[in-house]
This record gives C-alpha cells, sequence and structure tokens, in this order.
C-alpha cells in the first residue's frame, strides 16, 4: 500500500515555508525569527507548525531542500545536453536563477546553498569536459577555480548585475570559459 500525504498537510507546509522565506526575505535572520512570529506571517497556528516539524531549523532544512532539488534538476538536465544549443540552454538556466532570484539570496546565508551550486556547477564542468570533443587538449583551468568564477558571476548578477539579461551573462560565460 502506497502512503498518500494529505493535500491539506501538503499546503500548510507550503505555507509554513513560504512565510520562512518571506521573513528571511525581509532580512530577518533565522535566530531572529520565533515560531509565533512563523505562524503569524503564515496565518497559521503554533500547534499547526507543531503538527508539521519540531523547531525552525527543521523547516529551514525541508525548504532548503525544495529549492536545491529544483536547482538539481536544472543543472542535471544541462549534462544531457552536448549539442550546438549550449548557450541557449544555459540562458534558460539563468532566466530560472532570476526567476528564484529572491530565495537564492535570501538562502545563500546557509552555506551548504553555495556549497550545492558550487558541486552542482562542478560535475555539470567536469562532465562536458569529460565528454568534449577535444579529448586530447591540455586543460588549463582547474574545475574548482572555473566553477568559482562561474558561480561567482552568477553571484554577482544576482545580487548587482541585473541590468544585464541572461544572454549577455550566457555570452560572457561563454566566452571565458569555452571549454
Amino acid at each position: 500500500m502506497t502512503f498518500k500525504e494529505d493535500p491539506r498537510a501538503i499546503r500548510t507546509q507550503e505555507m509554513l515555508k513560504e512565510a520562512l522565506l518571506t521573513l528571511l526575505q525581509e532580512g530577518h535572520s533565522l535566530h531572529q525569527i520565533s515560531i509565533q512570529t512563523l505562524t503569524q506571517k503564515a496565518k497559521l497556528n503554533r500547534t499547526t507548525f507543531y503538527l508539521h516539524y519540531q523547531n525552525i531549523n527543521e523547516l529551514k532544512e525541508h525548504l532548503i531542500n525544495d529549492i536545491l532539488q529544483a536547482l538539481t534538476d536544472k543543472i542535471e538536465a544541462l549534462n544531457s545536453i552536448f549539442d550546438r544549443n549550449r548557450k541557449e540552454h544555459l540562458i534558460q538556466l539563468l532566466d530560472y536563477l532570476v526567476e528564484q532570484r529572491n530565495s537564492i539570496l535570501a538562502l545563500v546565508q546557509f552555506e551548504q546553498v553555495e556549497q550545492h551550486l558550487l558541486l552542482l556547477m562542478k560535475d555539470l564542468i567536469v562532465n562536458r569536459r569529460s565528454q568534449s570533443k577535444n579529448i586530447g587538449r591540455k586543460i588549463i583551468v582547474d574545475p574548482d577555480i572555473k566553477t568559482a568564477s562561474i558561480v561567482g558571476i552568477i553571484m554577482w548578477w544576482l545580487k548587482d548585475g541585473l541590468h544585464l539579461d541572461s544572454a549577455y551573462i550566457a555570452e560572457q560565460i561563454n566566452l571565458m570559459y569555452r571549454s
């Protein structure tokens, strides 16, 4: 017999995650957020919170896992693409990151978010290099350095560079890091 979660429970969990994300986006640090503040923001009561989570850290972990899973799915999809449309797929990833900008910037304060992004991008770079037609070519830039550079560019862009569109950023990344 398979277990199917109650849609009301799923909706309540989403309301709590959204409330936490909103509070983080408003500039509250995690240790400043009380269960009372969180449940008021979600328009729920404290008892409802404790039916789903033991504490705010557990809620934070679920929120981060949801966002990281979506990000993982997007970046891993790029691993299977080895055609001439790489730039288009990079633009789609960058567009997705812009859509998720507020969430990413609110959660980047938690080290695991940036570490996860670094690991995903490094896997993408290493995979692309292993699939490259230039197998015999000498690798000049270490994957860790290349990864840190790309993630740094993306984070700068999300924080301060949105006056530049995703196509421009994709072109700059392609020019800097052809491999």
